[in-house]
């Protein structure tokens, strides 16, 4: 029978999960942090954060079914759906051959809190740098964003493979710097998010799937419920706020969230 306490654990890393996957702010960090405060540590600690990420990314499937839909039904009629699936296999391969052959590593000495501080607040920098300099938007929508631009993008997810840098955080400010408005840049991340994590996840559980059993599948389930729900409720709240507003928000966030978890570990010893 599972530990209630544990049950708690897991909804509560889910939430983390959702509130964070779509925001500049690093759900990989937050949830190493997170899982580090609360003692969260199974044998499955790592493919669980993980895996979890594949609920929010099932929370943008929902919310986009219809332009997902007509992507996969007119791939091979309409000539600008076409183009869009070509600019995300484009923006996908970067961090996917570098992410394939630099997993280990990573994983093994980048995945802790210190890592993820110093990451926060240099990517906090990095969002307030590039606001500041009111670059010129040439893309409005996703959906016409250039194959340079794609590019542009998947070069900047690779930057997201350290945990903490955030993979919507690169990928937004890559879209920014080449010349998508902040609506577009954040839509084209969700969508690349589709493909990078459900690669990610499938490649986890090829690798840990010894672990799994009834219990540690029921532990995931749970966390991967948590985070679809809040996903959609963050992803909703997201496209709303950019469209009046920026990103240094964030930025700031970071910075200081970062700076705080310095000084936790700092003391903590």
């Amino acid at each position: 029978m599972l530990d209630i306490i544990l049950i708690f654990k897991t909804i509560f890393l889910g939430i983390v999960e959702g509130l964070t996957e779509f925001l500049p702010i690093s759900s990989t960090g937050h949830l190493i942090v997170c899982a580090d405060i609360i003692k969260f540590n199974t044998e499955i600690t790592t493919l669980f954060e993980i895996v979890i990420q594949l609920g929010a990314i099932l929370a943008v499937v929902w919310l986009y079914r219809t332009k997902i839909l007509n992507l996969i039904t007119t791939a091979f009629k309409d000539k600008k759906s076409f183009d869009f699936i070509i600019n995300l296999f484009i923006a996908f391969v970067p961090a996917s051959v570098v992410g394939f052959f630099f997993h280990g590593i990573i994983k093994h000495y980048l995945f802790n809190p210190i890592t993820v501080s110093f990451a926060l607040i240099l990517g906090g920098y990095a969002i307030i740098y590039i606001e500041n300099k009111k670059l010129q938007v040439k893309t409005q929508e996703a959906y016409d964003i250039t194959k340079k631009s794609a590019l542009i993008v998947g070069l900047a997810q690779i930057l997201s493979l350290i945990p903490g840098v955030s993979r919507a955080g690169a990928t937004i400010m890559g879209g920014v710097c080449s010349g998508l408005s902040r609506k577009a840049a954040a839509e084209f991340s969700f969508f690349l998010a589709i493909p990078i994590m459900f690669a990610a996840t499938l490649y986890d559980l090829y690798k840990n799937y010894s672990v799994l059993n009834f219990d540690t599948c029921v532990i995931i389930t749970i966390g991967f419920i948590s985070a679809f729900i809040s996903a959609v409720i963050v992803i909703k709240w997201f496209i709303k706020y950019i469209s009046v507003n920026n990103f240094k928000l964030f930025g700031w966030y970071r910075i200081l969230f970062g700076a705080l978890l310095l000084g936790f570990y700092y003391f903590k010893g």
